[in-house]
This record gives structure tokens, sequence and C-alpha cells, in this order.
């Protein structure tokens, strides 16, 4: 029964009017994760910011793919522990007896994928005394599945406990976190029921919670970000870090971060800015705190600066960026849509969701001005990093005239290896080289193509 409605309450999330068929998302980066993560050993633990796609990517993509490859559907155990049928299995003892029936053959093998993990609560251990204050909770039950060597251990988790960055250390080394972001634009594309050329434009003002795609109209898609952020993820923030900031701090905090979006800053200007525009006082440790807040629940990242001649890092000022653009445009009621600087986090967030890891670059140089020496910095918008592979990426509105392009490559051509740059335009160009090889692209040819290159 936990199986049938699981699969029915998956498929709602997904296709609201529409079918899930048709309206089916491919996740392919991520569906692979699941797949190459296979009877390793180790708990699956899908992390990720709240309605991004966790629990279609295990219950509907991952479970399909399980079946295609052979797998008997009584081989996959799916629970849906926010169902109130399964009430009883959020006690942790009746959830691991429950589970260790159904698995118990081990001539098969068997799947356990297990829905809103959190909602598992903590009890004493009725084997030792209750002075002892010792407690039973899910990790306890999962590692003691993780030991069955017929069972393969999937979770998910869509509250502050679970979108914790921390979440797999209480799983030791026998936990490995699964990573999901929104949908970056080359998922985005082809699951965009409209007429593509409109794509972009709603991409860049919406984003890629999967939601969105089910909703026709601006208020539907302005409404259901809005409400996510209201009574869903400022809450959530509050009740993990018992933060004595009441939810309109919060809002009116992430409100400043979203203006300065693409702009260097660090809590002491922020907390500069809340005294000049609100006329409150608040630390900057406070903010400070506030904003890992935020990091850790997977609404905001940082990326901090980096010297490329002198390699080493600068830790302030820095820049910060949404997770998802959509979001970070509701929170402003969508007033403030400077293109440039929502490329600019659309890029960051499509190079993290494919692993690298992203810098903003700083290159120094001397100068000399009457007479005297002086010393300079411009930045490059992202040092790209993976292995041993690197790029240099510039996002730029316009390149379509001279002046304007060798103002957004002058910080390129002062960097003296052999690393690829790239300057990623809205301008409607075909791929181009100059004469020192800094390549030139289209936003959308970058994004549903190169990038995949990379």
């Amino acid at each position: 029964m936990g199986k049938l409605c699981y699969l029915c309450r998956v498929k709602a999330r997904v296709s609201a009017n529409i079918s899930v068929r048709q309206m089916r998302i491919e996740r392919k980066r991520n569906l692979q994760k699941l797949i190459d993560s296979r009877k390793n050993g180790q708990i699956k633990i899908i992390t990720g910011i709240r309605r991004c796609g966790k629990s279609y990517l295990l219950g509907v993509l991952y479970r399909d793919y399980l079946m295609q490859d052979g797998v008997p559907a009584d081989q996959i155990i799916i629970v849906e522990l926010d169902n109130d049928m399964n009430a009883r299995y959020r006690n942790p003892l009746e959830l691991g007896e429950y589970l260790r029936k159904i698995v118990g053959d081990t001539s098969k093998d068997y799947y356990i994928l297990l829905d809103e993990i959190q909602m598992v609560e903590s009890i004493e251990n009725p084997y030792l005394p209750k002075s002892s204050g010792a407690k039973i909770t899910f990790v306890d039950v999962l590692l003691g599945l993780k030991s069955l060597p017929n069972v393969d251990v999937y979770v998910t988790g869509s509250n502050s406990k679970m979108l914790s960055s921390d979440v797999a250390t209480a799983f030791r080394d026998r936990g490995q976190e699964i990573h999901i972001t929104p949908l970056t634009y080359d998922e985005f594309y082809p699951a965009y029921p409209k007429e593509k050329r409109f794509a972009w434009r709603e991409f860049i003002a919406y984003g890629g919670m999967p939601m969105v795609l089910q909703k026709p109209t601006h208020e539907g898609k302005s409404g259901y970000l809005q409400d996510l952020f209201r009574l869903t993820y400022i809450k959530d923030v509050i009740e993990r870090n018992r933060l004595r900031a009441n939810a309109e701090t919060l809002d009116e905090l992430l409100n400043v971060v979203a203006s300065a979006v693409g702009s260097l800053t660090n809590p002491t200007r922020l907390a500069n800015t809340f005294l000049s525009v609100k006329g409150v006082k608040i630390k900057s440790d406070t903010i400070s705190n506030y904003l890992d807040c935020f990091i850790d629940a997977y609404i905001l990242n940082k990326a901090y600066r980096y010297d490329i001649k002198g390699r080493s890092y600068i830790d302030s000022p820095l820049k910060y960026y949404f997770t998802d653009i959509g979001l970070r445009n509701a929170l402003l009621n969508f007033r403030q849509q400077e293109e440039n600087h929502i490329m600019e986090n659309i890029i960051y967030n499509e190079l993290k969701a494919r692993g690298f890891n992203v810098d903003v670059g700083i290159v120094e140089y001397n100068y000399s001005l009457g007479g005297k020496n002086k010393r300079s910095q411009l930045e490059v918008d992202f040092v790209v990093n993976l292995a041993e592979k690197r790029y240099y990426i510039q996002s730029a509105l316009t390149v379509s005239n001279e002046e304007k392009r060798q103002q957004e490559v002058n910080s390129l051509n002062r960097i003296d290896d052999s690393f690829t740059k790239i300057v990623v335009v809205n301008d409607n160009v075909l791929p181009w080289t100059d004469d020192k090889g800094v390549q030139y692209i289209n936003i959308e040819d970058f994004l549903l193509e190169r990038i995949n290159n990379l």
C-alpha cells in the first residue's frame, strides 16, 4: 500500500494537470549518479533544496531504470514517510522491523527507497535505562539495513534536517551524498512545453524549479516561488538553526542579497546596507551566521576571489549567488531584471551542477600614471577547475562594438597561461575565436552544447 501511495503522490507532484509521461523531465546526469552508485555498499543520501526534484528522480526515474534493467517491482521497496498511512514507520524500530521482514529472502537483491526520511522520529532506546538518555534514530535503522548484503539503500529528505550540507557526516564514511540542483538549462529546454524560442526568456525569469513548468501563467509561477520562500524555506532555516530572527528579518536580508547578486560584498557591507536602507542595526557576525544558514540549506552559494597570478585566495569581499534564479527574482517581485547579473548567476549554477570548482578571478597588473607606479585589479567572472582542467569564463551581455569587447577581454588578455578563455554573450552570434585565442559563444549555445564538453 505504501508503494502505491508513494507513486501516486510523486506523480501528482510532477504532473499537476499534465500526465507525468507527457511531462517527463529527463535528468540524465543526476540519474547517472544514482546508477554509478548502485550497490556500492554505501547509503545514498539525496540532498538538495526543497522541491528541486529529489523524489521524482528517485521514485520515478530511478525506479523506471531499475525495472527496465530487470529488477522485479516487488524487490523495489518504496516507503513514503510523509504519508499518514505509513505513520507507524516514523518510529525507527517499527520501520526497521517492517523492512527486515520484506528483505528476508537473501536469495534476492532489494532496493529500499525511503522518501522524507526526516519524518522518522528519535525515540528512547527501550533496551537501556531511561536515565542513560540514549536514543534510536533513523541513522541507526539505515546503518542496520546497510549491513545486509542483499540490500541497497537510498534516502531523500525535504526539510532542513536533511537539507544540511553535513548530512552525510551523520553516516561517517558509510554514506554517499548525491546533491541535486534545480533544472539546468539543458534539462529545462527539452521539457519546456511552449515554443522553444520563449524558453530562455522564461528560464531567466522563473528559473529551474520543476513545478514552475506546470504553471501556465505569471501569477501561478510567481506565486508558487514566493510561497516556497516564505512558507517553506524561511521557516525551515529558522527551525533548524533555532534562530531568534523573525521571518521578516531573514526575508529582508535575502532581498538585500538578491539586489546585489553578482556584486562583491561581505557581511559588514550588508549590515551597513541594512542600517541605511531598512533602519535596522544588525551585527555583521549575526549577518554572517544568517548567510551561512542559507548556504547550509542550499538557498545560496558563495564564490571566493582567487588571485590568478598570485595563486592565492582572498576572503573578502566575495559574491553570493542564488541556487535558483527564479527564487531570486520572486524575492524581488520580479522588479530587478538585470539580465547581465542574471546571466552570471545562471552560468555559475550550471558550472556548479556539473561538479566544477568555481571562483571569481582577480588579475593584478602594474601601470604608470603621472610618473608614479600604480597597481590595479581586473575581474574574471569565473575561474573554473575540475581535476587538471581549467577555464576562464567571462559573462557579457553584449560585445556588439569593439570598445565593449575590449573591455570584456581586458582581464583575460592579461592572463599569461594557456588555459581556455571563453566569453559568453547574450548576442545572437555564431561561435568564433579572436586573434588572441579568446572564444565567443552565445549563452544558449553555451548552456545547451558547449558546457557539456568542458
